[in-house]
């Protein structure tokens, strides 16, 4: 494996477009209906919660940034080959491809439990299945440059939902948001960590840094999109608190979707239905980054092409999603993955930084002593 790519241009990415890349990928299914788990933890505190997870989203997407810094040009996969070696190192790049996949299946299982509950209970799971690995399918033909597009489409189009969260802020009971630092410090903590599964996407970062064009620029531009998500979810969650009541929020498993259940047009009367089928540009974006980076991975290990791969990852997707799950057995994939995903992206990148500093160290002496022997 090649430790260093080297891109071609025509696949090249504007790094001002890693702010709508980030975003995108950390507003999906989690948005839907983060507000009941984060407030079981943290009660009337649950906004603060909301905080110190944006906070540790900036801290180590900052870390991630350094990490990949080091490199000249190179992405997760080669960083892990060249620290680790040839089988840790691929063993590990196995490991987050499998990340990756359990991604994509858990963005589809909980989009298709909404459609089927509020939408559609009706239409069968292997045929909305079926369309979203078709639409992932058709994005991914397109190349990077393609699925960024749709990234930035659905950030641009999906604006308007929230301009909606007037509706219920004019029934909004401002009381419920006190008192302040009634929980305690542990349990706002342990709000913070419930929002892992709400905020991770942003790891993607790993994969796409070669092809960003302007590197001095991907840290500001990645913080960007982190800032812009945090306060995206502050508003929603402060509103959520004001509307609902605590007894009420711990009841809605769909949250942000029950929001959209009072907004009314002359021409349209239950309106969470045209939000929920427009969801689908928002996790669009979240399905074809996690699979194209799922594809990249496999192609680096075995150096197969991109094409094939994807092919195959997407059939092997779609034959997991025909086995049936209750809400309860999603609930806890749910769990598992998101207690996977908190040490695979908040605690693994320091760990992966520190091995590239001391990676890096050690070259360095080995460097010198050789031109010393040169000399």
């Amino acid at each position: 494996m090649k430790v260093h790519i080297e891109p071609k241009p025509q696949n090249m990415v504007n790094t001002f477009l890693l702010i709508f890349v980030i975003h995108s990928m950390q507003v999906g299914v989690g948005i839907q209906g983060f507000q009941r788990i984060i407030y079981l933890e943290a009660r009337h505190d649950a906004w603060i919660s909301v905080i110190l997870g944006g906070v540790a989203t900036a801290i180590i997407g900052f870390i991630m940034v350094k990490t990949l810094s080091v490199y000249e040009n190179s992405d997760l996969y080669g960083i892990q080959y060249d620290v680790l070696g040839k089988w840790l190192g691929n063993m590990i790049n196995v490991l987050f491809v499998l990340y990756f996949l359990g991604g994509f299946h858990v963005i589809v299982r909980n989009y298709i439990e909404v459609i089927q509950a509020w939408v559609f209970p009706e239409v069968p799971t292997w045929l909305l299945s079926l369309t979203l690995v078709y639409l992932v399918y058709y994005g991914l033909n397109g190349g990077l440059r393609t699925v960024v597009g749709v990234s930035f489409f659905s950030v641009v189009l999906s604006l308007w939902l929230v301009m909606l969260l007037a509706y219920p802020i004019q029934f909004a009971n401002w009381d419920y948001l006190f008192p302040i630092f009634e929980a305690k410090i542990t349990e706002i903590l342990r709000g913070a960590k419930q929002m892992t599964f709400t905020v991770i996407g942003f790891e993607i970062i790993y994969v796409i840094y070669p092809f960003l064009k302007e590197k001095d620029r991907v840290h500001r531009h990645m913080q960007y999109g982190l800032a812009f998500t945090t306060i995206l979810y502050l508003a929603i969650m402060v509103v959520s608190l004001a509307y609902f009541s605590g007894g009420q929020l711990e009841r809605t498993i769909w949250g942000t979707l029950s929001l959209f259940k009072i907004v009314r047009f002359p021409f349209i009367e239950r309106f969470e239905y045209v939000a929920i089928t427009f969801w689908v540009l928002l996790i669009l974006p979240n399905l074809m980054l996690y699979m194209w980076a799922a594809t990249r991975g496999i192609s680096r290990i075995f150096n197969k092409k991109e094409q094939k791969i994807s092919w195959i990852l997407l059939t092997f997707i779609f034959l997991t999603l025909l086995y049936p799950l209750t809400r309860v057995q999603i609930n806890m994939f749910n769990d598992y993955f998101a207690k996977g995903a908190l040490y695979i992206v908040f605690v693994y990148p320091l760990l992966l930084f520190g091995a590239v500093l001391i990676k890096k160290k050690f070259s360095r002496k080995k460097d010198e002593a050789n031109a010393q022997t040169n000399e």
